[in-house]
């Protein structure tokens, strides 16, 4: 595992170990390494050993040792985030926190039962948070930042591939390969007038003095961001579907409410936060129309007739796709699904979508899926959709022919790690930095923690 991609992890694995010895135990605590600014405390180091053990850590050398070095590269990089200046917002690290406590209320039951473990109110809970949080974030972005001019050619790929032992190519499991048709249900005009109407009965009532955010929080059908009145957050005019960042980014004034923007996801009013250059701060209020049943009806119907065109080779599917698919990042590639996990088009199988997985059961290469409903989660609307399984590879090692883009991942995260230990080794010559005598016995893998 990349040892940086472990710093990550520790941070979010100490969660319940942290909360739970916090609550516990009393003792003292103590500072055991100082780099920079940045203090490491022995509690620090007792709580993740307790959650590494809990979880089954199995490390050959001194554990407590290897986290105790973690820790100090972790600092390492918060010094230099804050030498840079590097920064995170407060919505940030709150979405961030919100998503953590939702997981963590989805695994121990529910709100009740996660504040009754902790002996403290959800928002304490949260408060805790907070903090660890922005240090996770800032040690990625400080990582991000130090491999960013990180880029690989197709001759650096082949040489790489050509260089490693056979011996350490991994095996890929059984991949897929899918192409998609995709057909939105019609929504009747009378629902969207209705959606329209009542973006307009929210406009005149912040015209009239009520709270934007608290709309937001009671009506918007975003969740994630009705969570915090509506609020999106920092955001780059790249990050916002067009539509949307046209009408967002003409906003002067902070107190009035944008016109009615419609997108892929629905129908938005939006409000003003603040705005720096190419990035923006906003509220929004977001209504989905809701498709009837006749319309559902209508749009298997029509599937199912596209089916039987594809069946009697009238038209191809990649045809099919280009003239009936609603689905825009799918349609121009003759229905060719990407994998957003990978950014490929390969599929592992518990990378597919559970309504698309069920279809494939029953499926072999080269066939055709029936028309089935499929909820879109990402834009929050009903579809209906014909799925292909183009080609189905079963396990192997890995080829450059087959898996070039794992080849790539492989030899940019091995180039990563390199550029990363080059920099700890220069910053480690270049940072004040002080370790307890208790610790400086420790088999570290940069040696030069301890300064002569």
């Amino acid at each position: 595992m990349n040892k940086f991609i472990q710093i990550s992890t520790i941070i979010l694995s100490v969660f319940f170990s942290f909360q739970a010895v916090q609550a516990q135990n009393n003792v003292i605590d103590e500072v055991i390494a100082v780099v920079g600014d940045n203090a490491i405390l022995k509690s620090d180091i007792e709580h993740q050993y307790e959650q590494a053990l809990v979880e089954g850590a199995n490390y050959a050398g001194d554990l407590k040792c290897h986290l105790f070095e973690q820790a100090l590269i972790s600092k390492l990089l918060l010094n230099q985030a804050k030498l840079d200046s590097i920064e995170v917002s407060e919505n940030e690290v709150v979405n961030q926190v919100d998503q953590r406590i939702n997981y963590f209320i989805s695994q121990i039951g529910d709100k009740e039962k996660l504040e009754e473990y902790f002996n403290k109110s959800l928002l304490q809970i949260k408060r805790d948070q907070m903090e660890m949080v922005r240090t996770q974030i800032l040690t990625q972005r400080m990582q991000q930042e130090i491999t960013s001019d990180i880029n690989v050619s197709p001759a650096d790929i082949r040489a790489y591939y050509r260089n490693l032992p056979k011996d350490s190519l991994p095996m890929v499991p059984t991949q897929y390969e899918l192409q998609q048709i995709v057909l939105y249900p019609r929504v009747e005009q009378k629902e969207i007038d209705r959606v329209k109407a009542q973006l307009r009965d929210f406009q005149k009532q912040v015209s009239e003095g009520r709270d934007f955010a608290t709309l937001a929080v009671l009506y918007s059908e975003d969740k994630e961001s009705a969570k915090r009145g509506g609020e999106l957050g920092w955001i780059p005019r790249s990050g916002l579907v067009p539509e949307f960042a046209s009408v967002a980014f003409n906003l002067q004034d902070k107190k009035k409410v944008s016109k009615i923007v419609e997108t892929e996801f629905g129908f938005h009013i939006i409000q003003l936060i603040d705005r720096k250059g190419e990035r923006i701060n906003c509220r929004h209020i977001l209504i989905k129309p809701k498709v009837g049943e006749e319309a559902k009806k209508e749009a298997k119907a029509s599937l199912d007739t596209i089916r039987g065109l594809i069946t009697d080779e009238t038209m191809s599917f990649e045809e099919a796709a280009l003239r009936f698919s609603m689905d825009k990042d799918s349609r121009t590639s003759g229905g060719q699904m990407v994998n957003p996990q990978a950014g490929s088009s390969k599929f592992e199988i518990g990378q597919i979508p559970v309504a698309i997985n069920k279809e494939l059961q029953s499926m072999k290469e080269g066939d055709l899926s029936k028309s089935f409903y499929m909820l879109d989660e990402r834009k929050g609307k009903e579809t209906f959709r014909l799925v292909k399984l183009k080609r189905k590879s079963p396990p192997h090692k890995a080829n450059l022919k087959e898996d070039y883009q794992l080849l790539r991942s492989m030899l940019e995260n091995s180039l990563r790690q390199e550029t990363l230990d080059e920099w700890i080794k220069t910053k480690q010559k270049e940072t004040y930095i002080t370790i307890d005598k208790k610790w400086v016995n420790c088999d570290y893998q940069y040696k030069n923690w301890v300064k002569e």
